[in-house]
């Protein structure tokens, strides 16, 4: 879908430019926004219409929103990164596009296609591209984070599938997820809380997913830990994921292992990356269970040698230690990380465009 596909409805009072420049300098993150957000609405009658680009600012939702009520809601998370000769472009949208429809089937929203969710992308950059932040050196990881998401908007209060939805794209320039950047994290081991549980969300990017991981969250920020570890609902020994990012293993031998995907698993687009970019680097993937006796065993002998994690957020991220209740599992030496070092720079070099994007991974918005 082209932008012309979008109304405009400009915002008559945007950020002044000098106020705007002094946010990029230090976004932190999720805390700004830029001057419009994208809309696309759907009913049961019309089906997908209303593309617009408009004004960003509050909704006016009835009381009675079956999303206030019943949590029918899902969402995305994309980055827009601004090149050396000024273009900005995405990673892998399409793959963001095919999860948002797997979440939608789950929530029973409707489908969006690829053409309105990349369109939306196209659509609020063409306005809001001066929010892309402009990286002051390699080391600055800055970007645009967009937040797609879908909410069931119907006035009703009956439990079944909202006949009315809106579908919306915001954007916040984003500095580093973690301020310590590539320094390693201390992990929290969640034994008492669950993030899924099979046939249920898991695989899904909806919010009742994360709000259930909140109470280990302030568990794990109770602990020093950065981050939550969860294990699985049916034999509490597997390793699926931390509260929002995937888990990967280095081993000694060049293998290099994540938890296979279950409907209790999120379909990380960095997890499918990195498995990529890791045969690229002449590592041997694996996608396999994980138990959380492997990663102590492994931990103490050294077999194991990296643990890092994943996400569009974080991109990746060293982890420590994982800190449980009554121990805390370190690796036996200090690899200096050299392998989540290597692969975080080959996708970084890869999204922002300094080396050649050999996959047809980028798509570019303006």
């Amino acid at each position: 879908m082209s932008n012309a596909s979008f109304e405009l409805l400009p915002n008559s009072t945007p950020t002044a430019d000098s106020i705007r420049e002094d946010i990029l300098a230090n976004p932190g993150f999720g805390q700004y926004f830029t001057d419009h957000m994208a809309h696309v609405r759907w009913t049961l009658d019309a089906g997908w219409h209303g593309h617009q680009v408009r004004p960003y600012g509050p909704l006016t939702l009835d009381p009675a929103a079956a999303v206030l009520h019943y949590a029918q809601e899902i969402f995305e998370g994309i980055k827009a990164y601004r090149h050396a000769d000024g273009s900005v472009w995405t990673f892998r949208p399409e793959k963001n596009a095919e999860r948002f429809r797997r979440s939608a089937r789950r929530l029973a929203l409707p489908e969006l296609s690829d053409a309105d969710f990349i369109g939306s992308l196209e659509a609020l950059l063409a306005q809001d591209h001066a929010w892309v932040p402009t990286p002051r050196s390699e080391a600055d990881e800055c970007s645009l984070y967009l937040r797609p998401f879908m909410i069931a908007s119907e006035k009703f209060l009956g439990v079944r599938p909202a006949q009315e939805v809106d579908y919306y794209v915001i954007a916040s320039p984003a500095a580093a997820y973690f301020k310590g950047g590539i320094e390693p994290v201390s992990i929290w081991l969640s034994e008492h809380y669950k993030r899924a549980a099979p046939g249920g969300t898991g695989f899904a990017k909806c919010g009742g997913n994360y709000a259930a991981s909140l109470a280990a969250q302030k568990e794990a920020s109770a602990n020093g830990c950065g981050q939550v570890a969860f294990l699985d609902a049916a034999e509490n020994k597997w390793i699926e994921e931390l509260g929002g990012m995937n888990l990967f293993f280095v081993f000694k031998d060049g293998r290099i292992a994540t938890p296979r995907l279950t409907d209790t698993i999120l379909e990380g687009v960095t997890r499918d990356s990195v498995l990529t970019l890791a045969r690229d680097e002449g590592l041997t993937p694996e996608e396999r269970p994980i138990s959380i006796d492997e990663w102590r065993e492994g931990a103490a002998s050294g077999e194991i040698t990296e643990v890092f994690a994943c996400g569009t957020a974080a991109v990746i991220t060293p982890v420590g230690e994982l800190v449980g209740e009554q121990e805390r599992i370190r690796l036996a030496g200090d690899s200096g990380n050299p392998i989540a070092k290597r692969l975080r720079a080959k996708l970084l070099d890869l999204q922002y465009g300094r080396a050649e994007d050999t996959h047809g991974w980028l798509t570019r918005l303006v």
